[in-house]
């Protein structure tokens, strides 16, 4: 049987509020680029979740992340290649559809 990879899901008020607290998370968004248009969240990192494999190098392991995508489940892939090579990252659950704080 496979190894169950928990990926820790954060709600979205609890990502905005880190972030307005300055918490030293940072948010990856992997959505794809004409998704952008729907609008981000401010300062998020994009990286396609296609791309996070060969990109991960720009990341810095000591820092906190939270993946976001449009509904939940490409953040928690995303998430779960990033924990396998020990970063810290949790999932933001409901995606951009749920995120109800600022956009750019």
């Amino acid at each position: 049987m496979a190894e169950d990879k928990r990926i820790e899901e954060v709600q979205p008020a609890d990502v905005q509020q880190e972030l307005e607290n300055n918490s030293g998370v940072q948010v990856i968004d992997v959505r794809e680029d004409e998704e952008l248009d729907e609008g981000r969240i401010p300062e998020s990192v994009h990286i396609p979740v296609g791309d996070i494999s060969v990109r991960m190098n720009e990341l810095d392991p000591k820092q906190s992340y939270v993946t976001v995508c449009r509904s939940g489940k490409r953040s928690s892939r995303a998430a779960e290649a990033l924990q396998d090579q020990g970063f810290t990252v949790r999932s933001m659950a409901g995606g951009m559809n749920a995120w109800t704080g600022k956009t750019e």
